[in-house]
């Protein structure tokens, strides 16, 4: 279990730890991104405890991840999913692009197994829940700076009793929401969609929030995206 989070401040600027130039020989050099101090903390103690695996950089922030990464190529970056940019699955994709080398390991509080089956598509190689985190993160790590897939076995079970493919939006979104992030994809603004549902501007908005709340979008682009990938737009 991880320490309590209360009291830090979300997305505060992070040095890099202070270590050597290059990870000592054979060493697993991971960084890591979470917005909480004191649980970057506790992960750094729980990876050292192992015998070869060194931190080598923590990050606040998604900007501070890649840099880190940039700078040392650790062998793992272990990514929060929520950072204070918004979500950070988006990121993934550009980060096994940009830096091959580097598997990446989500950790969230996220145990919806459609947020597992996204991280895995965008290029994660594991999905670890923070409540259960300790060991479970050891193991992911180590498996993948092997190349391997570790899944939180919760959330590796649902996936499996899932169908392979889900029809429509994964995030639970009403009829209603589909309808509006439709249109939000479709480049109209909330006062349009208001005309074309005959709904207020102030409920529009509020479903919005929703939208993006359930889905971890954050800017239009994001939720355009989003539609292309469950077939709401073509």
């Amino acid at each position: 279990m991880l320490p309590p989070q209360g009291g830090v401040t979300r997305g505060s600027m992070v040095k890099p730890v202070d270590r050597e130039e290059s990870t000592a020989a054979g060493a697993i050099g991971i960084v890591l991104a979470d917005d909480h101090e004191v649980v970057r903390n506790g992960l750094r103690m729980v990876l050292e405890a192992e015998d070869g695996f060194e931190v080598v950089a923590e990050a606040g922030n998604l900007e501070a991840a890649r840099r880190y990464v940039r700078a040392h190529r650790p062998r793992v970056l272990v990514l929060d999913l929520n950072l204070p940019e918004g979500s950070s699955l988006p990121a993934i994709p550009e980060l096994r692009e940009q830096f091959p080398e580097t598997a990446v390991v989500v950790l969230t509080m996220q145990q919806d197994p459609a947020f597992a089956r996204e991280a895995i598509r965008a290029g994660a190689l594991g999905y670890v829940l923070k409540h259960s985190a300790g060991n479970e993160l050891v193991d992911a790590v180590r498996a993948a700076a092997a190349g391997d897939t570790y899944l939180n076995p919760k959330v590796g079970a649902q996936l499996a009793a899932a169908p392979p493919e889900l029809v429509g939006p994964p995030d639970g979104l009403s009829q209603r929401e589909v309808e509006i992030l439709r249109l939000i994809a479709l480049g109209h603004t909330n006062s349009e969609i208001g005309e074309q549902l005959y709904l207020s501007v102030r409920t529009v908005e509020s479903h919005r929030a929703h939208i993006q709340q359930k889905t971890s979008r954050s800017t239009r682009a994001q939720l355009v995206r989003y539609a292309l990938d469950h077939g709401l737009i073509e």
